[in-house]
Formats: C-alpha cells, structure tokens, sequence
C-alpha cells in the first residue's frame, strides 16, 4: 500500500491507502505500485484506475497536472478531476462542440485556441471514459 492524494486548486478531492493505480502520464499510461521509484511526471487528460486498499477499483477522469510519487507518498495535482460514473455525457457533448467551434473560428477572432484545444481534449476524454465504462 502507499498513501495517494488526488489535489485540485479547488479541494483535497482523494486521500487515502492504495495498492495500484494506473495514470495517463504524457509519455503514455503509467502503472504504480507500491516501494515505486522516485518519479515526477505531467500527466494529461484520461482514465485513472485506483485500486484501494479493499482491491475496490475507482475509475476517474482527470485533466492535465502533475504526479509525484516518492518513499511510498504519492501526489497527483490536477486542475480537474471526477468520478467516471457522474460524468454527464450530454455536457460533455456540448463542450466538445463549443471548443471544436471555437478552434475552427476566423484567426482574427480573439480566440484563446490554447485554452480550445485543451477543452476540447478534456471534453473527448471524459466522453470515451463514459463510452468504456458503459461497455464493461
């Protein structure tokens, strides 16, 4: 087991023992396990898989941030995080189409397309959590 804290700006959203978790880091999805090396990482939106310490699987949905894990205390900064199953998928649907609109505006329109494309890659990512938990 290791002690894992989810944080957002908002809230501590997480504490508590763990025995695994899978998490989508920038190079790819990353599996922890307890005595992991060292380790900081960005991660990006995606699934993250926690196993507590009664082998429960929690599955949520994060944003873009960081994870630290070290001498089995582990830290995952995001700007955002949810539980899969409150995810709402008509929500989701409309933000997808909010940032793809505002990406493909005229340039001269005063777009922070930064800002629309990390919408937009959090609205996709919430949608095929949805999608995935629906088909097991």
């Amino acid at each position: 087991m290791f002690k894992l804290s989810i944080v957002t700006p908002e809230q501590v959203f997480y504490e508590g023992e763990v025995s695994s978790m899978i998490i989508p880091g920038s190079e790819g999805y990353l599996g922890v396990l307890t005595d992991h090396a060292p380790l900081i990482t960005a991660v990006i939106p995606g699934k993250l898989t926690i196993k507590d310490q009664s082998m429960q699987e929690i599955i949520l949905s994060i944003t873009y941030g960081f994870f630290e894990i070290s001498s089995n205390t582990a830290s995952l900064l995001v700007d955002a995080v949810e539980y899969a199953g409150r995810i709402d998928l008509e929500r989701a649907r409309r933000a997808l189409e909010r940032a793809q609109q505002r990406l493909s505006e005229n340039p001269s329109a005063k777009v922070d397309s930064a800002r629309a494309r990390r919408a937009l890659e959090r609205a996709r990512s919430r949608i095929r959590i949805v999608q995935e938990e629906d088909t097991e």
